[in-house]
């Protein structure tokens, strides 16, 4: 996928705010050709930095912006424990590869390494409060089911060397807070794809002496949160993604229900 189509196409939301300010540092030309690009097709910027395009556009650039969104925090997570992990890395572009193509992987890569680049640049605490910031802006502009999505994306992204480690735990749940999102989201998102009975209640949220009806009330909540509908507008990609994380709600469903003879 080209870059004027992925990140230099349309970009939402994200063209105001920190977000913005931060794809300009990363993305440079190519953001800059994005702004000329919705200039050229008549959006128009308003006081919150969301622009107006018409439909079709308008898809695309809510998906641009979760893109880019989701890299920002990425960056974040991945460097949560002071480590840059190749596992870490090979998912994000193992991601971008399957959805978008090779163009896109390297794409996405050079923009992880610049925002890596930033954050050294900017310190610690600076660059935690521009990531708070940027959760913010994404809090303000995504509905609860795609900053699920995101969320989902950050907790594969910590598991994929095999160990969660309490920096990012902690790093995940900050961002969640930032985002407006409770960390039983979080607890949830974690115990996905666990083989245990005690990971199957975490992910539905309630503990082994909840009664059967709160178990089904719980598992209901989470179904009708996490489906991959509620995503669609996002593309194809996400919803996929959010189609596999939908099945391992099922299953842990399934888990319990076994369990309780239900």
């Amino acid at each position: 996928m080209a870059a004027g189509k992925w990140i230099g196409g349309f970009l939402g939301w994200m063209a105001g705010g920190p977000l913005g300010a931060l794809a300009g540092l990363a993305i440079g030309a190519m953001f800059d050709y994005g702004l000329d690009n919705v200039n050229s097709q008549g959006g128009q910027q308003g006081a919150s930095g969301s622009g107006v395009y018409g439909a079709g556009h308008d898809s695309e650039g809510q998906r641009n912006s979760f893109l880019f969104a989701m890299l920002v925090l990425v960056s974040y997570i991945i460097k949560a424990d002071g480590r840059v992990m190749h596992s870490e890395m090979e998912l994000v572009r193992r991601f971008l590869r399957t959805n978008f193509g090779d163009a896109a992987a390297r794409q996405g890569e050079d923009i992880l390494m610049r925002l890596f680049d930033e954050h050294k640049r900017r310190g610690e605490a600076s660059f935690r409060n521009t990531v708070a910031d940027c959760c913010a802006q994404i809090a303000a502009n995504m509905d609860h089911a795609q900053r699920l999505q995101l969320l989902n994306l950050l907790v594969l992204v910590a598991k994929a060397d095999g160990t969660v480690v309490e920096a990012e735990v902690e790093a995940i749940r900050e961002c969640a807070v930032w985002m407006q999102m409770p960390l039983t989201d979080v607890d949830s998102m974690l115990n996905l794809g666990g083989d245990s009975l005690e990971a199957a209640y975490r992910v539905l949220g309630v503990p082994p002496s909840a009664t059967d009806e709160e178990v089904r009330r719980a598992y209901r909540r989470l179904a009708l949160e996490h489906h991959p509908d509620r995503v669609a507008a996002l593309g194809d990609d996400i919803r996929k993604a959010a189609e596999k994380k939908f099945q391992e709600i099922n299953e842990a469903k399934e888990r319990v229900y076994k369990a309780r003879g239900m």
